[in-house]
Parts: structure tokens; C-alpha cells; sequence
């Protein structure tokens, strides 16, 4: 959401922009990358020594990560010029971090819809308007418990039973989140069965091991997008932070660095959100340099926190 002065701003920022054949071509690079990435990651993985299977789990969870930031990007159907590509690329994008495509886009939409409001609620549980402590991101870092909640949607799913907690949705989107949940059991049922034929290794390390890699790997890459900002404005001038980063992050994240351009006008290619950094940097109240710097201030308001004196308001970034 933005405020009538955010939106009259000049430039670029607020402008959208339809998927053009180079955005497409763009996208499918980067799926390819990205499987071409998890194959050799998966047989880094398998390999007999176990410092280098280790670093090929961690790497695996890595490109897990960063498919569900292309995820991310089918949600808003800025991916491809046919909207039917966007949910058949989407699923499988999110399978290896059990994240369901529509129910991420039902959910993630109405994050932007209602960002700033008391009705704010984003599909990945951590609360950025709680005041922080170490225990709080240390949960959000070590959020397993999702994995559990994910099953539970998918036994709901097939004995029937699964409905959307948060407001109505069409009943083709409710279908479309069953059948989705019901993949995900098959595929966790077709693990287990795997396993007790012999195949744990495998299982175990190309996709639990990274499966544990990633749940902290993707916190930290959403953390960044609101915390420190100011929570009771609908400004995205305000309400929301950008990552200047580096061309590693800024692939690796799939541009959610990049944040204040992208809840400027959601519908844009991710690949586009670059050349509308010189605008936010201006406009913009929340605006980082890196990531390091993004995380040492969050240690230091959650030692401030843990010593009782929390309750300033957030610094201008700069």
C-alpha cells in the first residue's frame, strides 16, 4: 500500500511495467541456473567425504532458498508473458522447501494489500512489528515448527478438511491449495518409502540435511524486508527497506533486496527493480547499504532489548 503523496512521486518507481519476451528470457536463465546449480550441489552432496557432502547439503539448502525467491516472483505473475506458466513453474519451485505456490500467493497478496495495517499478515510467520530479542529471531531462525504445520495441511488436505484461516478465497483457489498440499504428501510419502527401501542417504542428504540448511537460510532473507521500519503507515516510502547489496545478493535474494521498488509497483519484472534504486535512495527513509550492515543493527537493538531499553523509534537509515 502507498499514500497519495508516495504515489504522485516522479520517476520510475510507482510506474508498472508488462512482462516483455527479454524478462521472460531473463526468468527461464535463472531456472536454469538454478536447477543446473542443485544438481551439482546434490552431487557434491553424495560424495563419500563427509566435509564435502556437508558443504554440498549447505550449498543445496542455499539453491532451495533462492528458488523460492523465483517462487516469489511467479506469485506476482512478473515472471512470464502467459499467466498459466507462472503456477506450473511455481509448484515445483516451492516442493523442496514445502512452501505451497497458492496458498503463498493468497496469503503474500494480501501482505501487500494491507502492509501498514493491523490486517498485515505475511505467509512466513515472523512478526516484524513485535519489539525484537534475541529469543524471537532466534525462533524465527530455527522456524522448524513450519514444517510440522505444513504436514498438518496436508492431512487436512486429504481427509478434506482444509480451509483458509484468514478471510474468504474464491473456492478454485481453495482447490488449487488442497491439490497442491496433496503433492506435498506424496512427495514426503514417496521420501519415507524410499527411505525404508534402503535409500536414506540420498534422502537424507538432498533434501532433509538441506532442508535444515535452508529454514534459517530463508529467514534471513526475508528478515530485512520491514523490521526496523515504521509499522502504522500504508507508506511504502516508510514502511519498507531496501538493500543496495552486491550482484551476488542481489541474484541470490532474486532482487528482494531490493524491497521498497518492489512493493512500489509489485507487478514489475524482478530485473527491472535496479534501475528504480537511484529514486528510493532518495525518497526512501529505510535504505542499506549491505546486509552487514542491516544485521548489525538489528544485534544491536536486540542487546539494547535485552538489557531494557527498548522502545526507540527507528533510525533514518542511510
Amino acid at each position: 500500500m502507498t499514500t497519495a503523496a508516495s504515489q504522485n512521486s516522479p520517476g520510475l518507481l510507482f510506474r508498472k511495467s508488462r512482462v516483455s519476451g527479454r524478462d521472460e528470457a531473463v526468468f527461464t536463465f535463472k531456472l536454469v541456473l538454478a536447477v543446473g546449480l542443485a544438481v551439482a550441489c546434490g552431487y557434491l552432496a553424495m560424495s563419500s567425504n563427509w566435509l564435502l557432502a556437508l558443504a554440498g547439503a549447505l550449498l543445496l539448502g542455499a539453491v532451495y532458498t533462492h528458488m523460492v525467491e523465483l517462487q516469489h516472483q511467479c506469485l506476482h505473475h512478473s515472471s512470464f508473458r502467459s499467466a498459466k506458466l507462472h503456477r506450473l513453474v511455481g509448484i515445483p519451485l516451492g516442493i523442496p522447501l514445502l512452501v505451497s505456490y497458492s496458498h503463498y500467493r493468497v496469503r503474500h497478496l494480501q501482505h501487500h494489500r494491507y502492509l501498514g495495517t493491523p490486517q498485515d499478515s505475511e505467509f512466513f510467520g515472523f512478526d516484524t512489528r513485535k519489539p525484537i530479542t534475541s529469543g524471537l529471531l532466534l525462533r524465527g531462525l530455527l522456524d522448524y515448527p513450519r514444517i510440522g504445520a505444513v504436514l498438518r495441511d496436508v492431512l487436512r488436505s486429504w481427509s478434506g478438511n482444509w480451509s483458509y484461516d484468514i478471510g474468504q478465497i474464491a473456492e478454485r483457489r481453495r482447490k488449487e491449495i488442497i491439490a497442491e498440499y496433496r503433492v506435498f504428501g506424496l512427495v514426503v510419502a514417496a521420501a519415507v518409502v524410499a527411505a525404508a527401501l534402503g535409500f536414506g542417504g540420498p534422502v537424507l542428504r538432498l533434501w532433509v540435511l538441506p532442508l535444515v540448511f535452508a529454514v534459517p537460510l530463508h529467514f534471513l532473507v526475508e528478515l530485512p524486508e520491514h523490521l526496523l521500519c515504521e509499522t502504522s503507515t500504508t507508506d511504502v516510502l516508510r514502511n519498507t527497506r531496501s538493500i543496495r547489496g552486491s550482484w551476488l545478493t542481489t541474484w541470490f535474494t532474486n532482487g528482494n533486496n531490493l524491497h521498497v521498488e518492489h512493493h512500489a509497483a509489485m507487478v514489475v519484472p524482478i530485473n527491472r527493480l535496479r534501475e528504480r534504486h537511484a529514486e528510493v535512495q532518495e525518497l526512501a527513509v529505510y535504505v542499506e547499504r549491505n546486509y552487514a550492515g542491516f544485521f548489525r543493527k538489528v544485534a544491536a537493538v536486540a542487546w539494547e532489548n535485552r538489557k531494557g531499553t527498548a522502545g526507540a523509534e527507528p533510525e533514518r537509515s542511510v
